[in-house]
């Protein structure tokens, strides 16, 4: 198991920028899919993008393609969504999620650790 933390959440303006950092404790970092989800009020947790263990491929949600960027330093066990353009409609908590077996990596279920969560908040 690997415990994450995330940070960067906050209020923004429509249109504006945030990153959002999930730093992982633990061994073998490099091991694990790692990905992020969000949770709106009232919504069920979604998928928003992933990453393979070595950064070679990365996958998102239609909705967030051309705006969001997932990246990952193994040597600082981080990984990072670079949030641009942002919409009210992504207001939501984010989750980072790590997976040592994922094989569908849009399915919840497939993450074994989460991290506590941050708010990201749009304003119109």
């Amino acid at each position: 198991q690997v415990q994450l933390v995330e940070s960067g959440g906050g209020l923004v303006q429509a249109g504006g920028s945030l990153r959002l950092s999930c730093a992982a404790s633990g061994r073998m970092f490099s091991r694990y899919y790692m990905a992020w989800f969000r949770q709106a009020p009232g919504k069920e947790r979604e998928f928003v993008a992933a990453i393979t263990r070595s950064g070679g491929s990365t996958y998102y949600t239609d909705s967030v393609k051309g705006r969001f960027t997932i990246s990952r330093d193994n040597a600082k066990n981080m990984v990072y969504l670079q949030m641009n353009s942002l919409k009210p409609e992504d207001t939501a908590v984010y989750y980072c999620a790590a997976g040592e077996w994922t094989k569908v990596v849009v399915r919840s279920a497939e993450y074994g650790s989460w991290g506590q969560g941050t708010q990201v908040t749009v304003s119109s």
